[in-house]
Order: structure tokens, then sequence, then C-alpha cells
């Protein structure tokens, strides 16, 4: 089984006379068409919206092509907050959730009108003298233990520094109410990047019955429940994607049975999808530069850890296609390899691709989500441009790549002390 570039090599060609590889390039039509089909799979919520994991792919042009389709944005940092109020996102479409939180963050987020998801009971008091208690505010549970589905465990909760127990948010609810919240809301994320129809269903009956819990317990009436992310994607060839309808009905499905009958069926969903938005449709090209046999076979590309860090950092894995190859039998055994000085800087590890000769084009894909958001320079290394696709066929440069004096940029004044 293989994956389908959604560019063809005569298109990279074209690209990289403008361009030079490495690059990340994006596919608007898929993202828009992603997008459009999960607001279809959950309006029979009349509140529903999406906000956009800005920490996925902090690019403004994303961005504005996610706002245009109705989406919100969800930040965890002032500078993430920054970029959602320049690109017009507005009170209600900016979702604040972050941890360990200094107090000027929560002041800003109240500035741009962000809905604050708090991350601990402490973060009341800390809140309220920060910037004073607002009008809205979500709570982040976190139940603790092992999250199964059927009889997988999908992750681990009691290991995750994030959200508050059961007894912890009950109490936080209460304190709100007493200072004055009208609008309540409840938020969890118990398992990244799940590749089945049965998680959000799973993990919404979890919050669903929490809530019916607070209500009863505190008389608050939670508002908006936040399903966050974890919904993800098939970063192998041989795996099926989730099926956003199947997952949105699965939502439905538990919404009638729990919240319905318990009179809190005004109660709006909110998701927060970063890689489901994203990560197909995005894509890292790179040349092949080098080749060496010593040991093993690796073929050296243009790209490295700096442009997509989720190979070294995790052993993950991305699909590799080779343009104008893709017909042609996988017979040779390679380890695709960056420059870094570091020995997990590769792509691939053993990977059976065809033949690869210098100067072939490859595409990695799913990296729209965590690929150019991760970046960083280690070994002086700068990162790359990025390219949007557009519905036409056109290309726009919608980040240009680091240059050298941006690297040195935040040394100006420093030279004569050194």
């Amino acid at each position: 089984m293989t994956k389908k570039p959604f560019i063809t090599k005569e298109q990279a060609t074209e690209i990289i006379k403008q361009f030079p590889t490495p690059f990340h390039i994006y596919d608007e039509k898929g993202i828009r068409e992603n997008a459009r089909n999960l607001n279809k799979a959950f309006s029979w919520n009349k509140g529903f919206r999406e906000y956009f994991a800005v920490k996925a792919t902090p690019t403004p042009a994303i961005l504005k092509i996610l706002k245009e389709e109705g989406c919100g944005t969800d930040c965890s940092s002032y500078s993430e907050l920054l970029m959602s109020k320049k690109c017009g996102f507005e009170a209600p479409y900016i979702m604040f959730s972050s941890n360990d939180t200094p107090s000027e963050e929560f002041a800003f987020a109240r500035e741009v009108g962000a809905i604050i998801n708090l991350d601990d009971i402490t973060h009341i008091e800390i809140l309220e003298k920060s910037c004073g208690i607002p009008e809205t505010v979500c709570c982040r549970y976190n139940p603790g233990g092992t999250f199964s589905i059927s009889t997988t465990i999908m992750d681990n909760p009691g290991d995750a520094k994030y959200g508050m127990t059961k007894p912890q948010i009950i109490e936080a609810y209460r304190q709100l109410k007493e200072k004055g919240v009208k609008k309540f809301g409840l938020h969890a994320f118990l398992a990244s990047n799940t590749v089945s129809n049965e998680y959000y269903p799973t993990l919404a009956k979890i919050l669903f019955e929490l809530a019916v819990e607070v209500k009863n317990e505190t008389g608050v009436e939670i508002s908006f429940i936040n399903l966050s992310g974890g919904v993800g994607v098939p970063y192998t060839p041989d795996k099926e994607p989730n099926d956003i309808f199947v997952i949105g009905e699965g939502v439905h499905k538990v919404f009638d049975e729990v919240l319905v009958p318990a009179g809190l069926g005004d109660i709006s969903i909110y998701t927060e999808l970063g890689r489901y938005m994203l990560a197909p449709f995005g894509h890292l090209v790179t040349t092949a530069i080098r080749k060496k046999h010593i040991y093993k076979e690796y073929i050296g590309v243009d790209a490295c850890a700096v442009n997509l860090m989720r190979p070294a950092m995790y052993g993950a894995y991305h699909h590799i296609t080779v343009l104008g190859k893709e017909n042609a039998p996988c017979d040779h055994k390679y380890d695709i390899t960056g420059s870094l000085c570091e020995n997990n800087d590769k792509f691939a590890v053993d990977r059976m691709l065809p033949e690869i000769d210098i100067g072939d084009i490859l595409v990695i894909h799913d990296t729209g989500a965590h690929g150019f958001a991760m970046g960083y320079n280690y070994n002086g290394k700068l990162k790359s441009a990025e390219i949007l696709l557009r519905e036409d066929g056109s290309i726009l440069e919608i980040r240009r790549a680091e240059t050298v004096d941006d690297y040195f940029a935040t040394l100006d004044g420093y030279w004569d002390v050194l």
C-alpha cells in the first residue's frame, strides 16, 4: 500500500525553480474540504465550533483559511494569542489552553477576549489577582489512571501533567460560581493521535457524565464541552483514516443518551484539532544530494530534523514518495538522512524504496501539523520556506526561508562585547 502526494513531479520541479528545497507545502483545497466535512459531521449541534490548535501549524495564511471556514483558534502562549489577534480572530473564537501559565499571559488572554481554560485549581486565585475573573471560564479535567477503548489502553492520563482531578474540578466550579462566573466550560485531552472512530464518543461519554455530576453537586450547568484533540491521522499507509462522520454521529448518540435526559441538551460541543485538520495536507519536499555506502545504504537529503523533528524525536514514521518513481518497484533498502551531527537525524530507517538517484525529489508525507512548527536551529541550520498550493493550482510563498541574517539577528549589538 502507498500514499499519493498532492503534487506531481512536474509541479515540484516548477516550484523548485523559484523556491529551492527543502520547503513545506500545504494543500489549500484539501484543508478547506476537511474543515467543511468536520463542520458537517457536527452540524447536529447548533453551537459546534472547531478551535484549531495553533501549535500544530502556527502560520497566518493557514489560520486565515481556517477562519474563512468558520474555525476559531486554540492558543497555548502569548505569541499564539497575538498571532490569532493579528489574523483577525476575536472573542469568542479564541481559546487559551495553557499550563504553568505566567500571570501576564492570563492578562493578555483576557485582553484579546479569549476563553480561558484553567489547567489547575490554584489558577483561579492567580487569574483573579492578575486580571480578574471573567464571566466565561473553562476547566480542564484529568481522570487519572489509564484511558482505554474496549480492551486497548490508548494512553495514561495519570502520568500527564495536565488538568484537575474530579474533586478539584468540582470544587473549582463551586469557587468560580461564587466569584460570578456565568458561563462554564469543560475540557479534557486523554489520548494523542488515535486512529479510531471510537475515541471521541468514548471521551464524550466521560465528559458528558461529569457535566451531569457537576450540575447535581454544584448547581453549575456546563455551557460547552471541548473534546480537545486526539483524533489522529494514519501515518502508515496500511491504516484506514478516521471517518469524521462516523465520529460525529457517535458523539451525537452519546449526547442524546446522557445530556438530553439530564436537561443539558443545549450544551455546545467544541473541538480542538490540529493533526487531523492539517497533517495530511502538508508535505516536506526535499532533494537527494548525497549517497553513501558503508554497512548500510544511505541517501542524504537537503532537509534534516530541523525541518521535521518527529522521526528523530519519536522514531515516528512518515511515508516517503520518490516523485516520478511512484510505480517503480521498492527494491532498495535505505536510511534517508539529514546533515545534522546527530545519528538520529533520519527520516527513514531500513525503508524499502525505489532506487534513488542524486537529484531525485522526495516527498515526506503528513507534515502539515507538528512539522514546520517544531523546527529549531541546531547546528546553525535555518528553517525552510512554507508554500501554499492554491485551489486554482497556483503557488504562494506564505513564509520565506530563514537567512543567516535572521539567525544572527538576536546578537545585534553583542559582537563588540564578545
